[in-house]
């Protein structure tokens, strides 16, 4: 029997398409605290740590905001998510819902960028006694 393959994945990096490029890469930078990676035409790769977007310009694809639950595009685990949420409510960001303990083990917070596309960022409760 063959030994199934299991690669180490290094970090991914999200493909999306935004109205305008300028505007939504700012957002991406100057409230979600992305890094640019690189630009070239029609396109910004930006970063935060491992978790990595690709933003192409699309003036004319559908918004995001128009596919519903289908605009959630990443989960991301962090290891402070209070205090990025914290960052994220001073840098003025877009919240679709608060930090909060979630019943599957999770303290969780949605953002929304300027096309519609939803984030959630997350931390492990800790569940050991203290």
């Amino acid at each position: 029997m063959e030994t199934p393959f299991h690669p180490t994945v290094i970090h991914t990096r999200h493909v999306l398409a935004v109205k305008n490029l300028e505007a939504s890469a700012r957002y991406f930078r100057e409230q979600l605290g992305f890094k640019r990676d690189f630009v070239v035409e029609g396109w910004e790769f930006l970063s935060l740590g491992n978790f990595k977007v690709m933003l192409g310009e699309c003036p004319d694809e559908v918004p995001a905001a128009e596919t519903g639950n289908h605009s959630y595009f990443a989960h991301v685990l962090v290891k402070d998510v209070d205090s990025l949420f914290l960052a994220y409510q001073e840098r003025g960001a877009k919240f679709l819902f608060p930090v909060a303990d979630k019943p599957w083990g999770l303290r969780e917070f949605g953002v929304v960028t300027p096309d519609g596309h939803r984030i959630c960022f997350g931390q492990e409760i800790d569940s050991s006694p203290k």
